[in-house]
């Protein structure tokens, strides 16, 4: 599983964004998320493409830190993610603290959840695991999929609001093909610019990139999960170090 726990930027001196982002999620996943404690919100995942979908998004506003934890969660899963155990949490909260520490980067961090007696992987050392040499090979595959993340996340953060109309347009219509004949000519029609406008936003904004790389993070957040030992610590609550 793949836990997701993102934090609200600044949000000591800004109003409380955690509504706004749950309403955002609600409209393109089924993943339930909820605010797990003050400005955070949680959700346990098991699609990769989605987790690749939600970071992305929270990642576009410039106002959330995005942790991904992967791993093992206990099962069956409670209803509400707030209650959910397994090393997944806890390599969660850590992933959010290094996004922090990379708050002037692309605040994003991916973190392996794999255990060895109840003990959860050291952030950025090796992983703890039944078989050592896959809990590794778990370890660099999630920092793979996080630079990948954060390259693609780099181009999100970087768009301007005059692109993302262009590109909203064209995603209402055709994501994985915004080049299609014809596509562009209906998107300019609708926004009142020229075809040339069009053509140079989606060239500036890197968004055929985008969807290039896409599954390359899908891909290795999958090999990620494979990868990390699936035992489960009794231990390893929903509460990780705040």
């Amino acid at each position: 599983m793949y836990v997701m726990t993102i934090d609200q930027r600044g949000s000591s001196t800004d109003i409380d964004r955690v509504p706004e982002l749950l309403d955002d999620l609600r409209r393109f996943t089924n993943v339930r998320f909820e605010r797990s404690v003050g400005d955070e919100v949680q959700g346990v995942v098991d699609d990769p493409a989605a987790v690749v979908e939600v970071a992305l998004h929270a990642l576009r506003s410039g106002l959330w830190y995005v942790g991904i934890g992967v791993g093992p969660v206990n099962l069956p899963q409670p209803a509400s993610p707030r209650e959910g155990s397994g090393t997944a949490f806890v390599a969660a909260r850590r992933a959010v603290d290094r996004a922090k520490a990379a708050a002037s980067h692309v605040p994003l961090a991916v973190v392996s959840g794999g255990v060895q007696r109840g003990l959860p992987a050291p952030a950025g050392g090796g992983a703890r695991g039944s078989d050592p040499g896959r809990g590794d090979d778990g370890v660099r595959a999630c920092a793979n999929a996080e630079a990948v993340l954060r390259l693609i996340g780099r181009l999100v953060r970087e768009r301007t609001e005059a692109q993302w109309r262009v590109i909203d347009a064209l995603r209402a219509k055709n994501e994985r093909d915004p080049g299609r004949h014809g596509l562009q000519k209906q998107v300019a029609r609708e926004l009142g610019i020229s075809d040339q406008s069009v053509s140079r936003a989606i060239l500036r904004s890197g968004w055929q990139e985008e969807w290039a790389a896409r599954p390359a993070a899908e891909m290795l957040l999958a090999t990620a999960h494979r990868l990390i030992p699936d035992t489960v610590s009794p231990d390893a609550s929903n509460r990780g170090e705040r």
